[in-house]
């Protein structure tokens, strides 16, 4: 007899309109900023320039913020550590509930963003900012930011997981919160620290967005099983 948790055989469920248009906007954006930036669309990269320039003169002129951006960005937001947290989620997913299906999402997910995010990278061949008196350095191609699309992709995936599974209104506020300072605060400190042009950042948090909303779309059609117990309430 299968646990009361365990994932079904996949289902074909239609996506909500709502769902259709949210993803369709985040292709076109997407699409467009790729574009824009491929080509050299000469007002866009001049407007990176003059925030680059602008945010790291302020980097430079506080050593202080930038060595607490440099921790935050290194070890709290790192993608190493959310693909680490990704994982302990998985395994969380196979031992208390025994759903494998989605177990095997998720990191099918996470697999897949990694990869959008590396041949990107290597197509479009975007160089990093270079300054005289760097505060920081990153290695491979700029574009999109690694950093804010994995945060992007982790968190909105465990966001749509505490409310599958029924979490709290305490919890579920204090993830919300805990998930945008982490996706915003690692975009911003990437431009801060000087290692990404603005479009990089934006660029990877559309893609992350766009990743986690694909992933929903094909899990609610293809692989939903029935709705997870919630624990019962104690009676008054």
């Amino acid at each position: 007899m299968r646990p009361p948790h365990a994932d079904s055989p996949p289902l074909r469920r239609p996506a909500p309109p709502s769902a259709l248009r949210t993803t369709a906007a985040l292709v076109i954006a997407s699409v467009l900023l790729l574009a824009l930036v491929a080509a050299d669309w000469h007002p866009l990269i001049t407007l990176d320039g003059d925030i680059a320039r602008a945010t790291h003169r302020w980097a430079v002129d506080e050593p202080g913020l930038t060595h607490a951006f440099r921790i935050l960005t290194d070890w709290v937001w790192d993608p190493v550590t959310m693909r680490l947290l990704c994982a302990v989620v998985t395994v969380w997913l196979v031992w208390r509930h025994s759903a494998w299906w989605l177990a095997l999402w998720l990191v099918a997910t996470c697999a897949l963003g990694t990869a959008l995010q590396q041949t990107l990278k290597a197509a479009v061949g975007r160089a990093r900012p270079v300054w005289p008196d760097p505060v920081d350095s990153a290695h491979y191609a700029a574009f999109p930011s690694g950093h804010a699309m994995t945060a992007t992709v982790v968190c909105g995936l465990l966001l749509w997981l505490l409310r599958r599974y029924g979490a709290g209104p305490v919890v579920w506020r204090i993830a919300v919160t805990v998930s945008v300072v982490s996706v915003v605060g690692v975009g911003l400190t990437r431009i801060w620290l000087g290692v990404h042009w603005p479009t990089d950042v934006v660029a990877g948090w559309l893609l992350g967005a766009l990743m986690v909303a694909l992933a929903v779309m094909s899990y609610e059609r293809f692989g939903r099983g029935p709705e997870p117990r919630r624990p019962a309430t104690a009676p008054r």
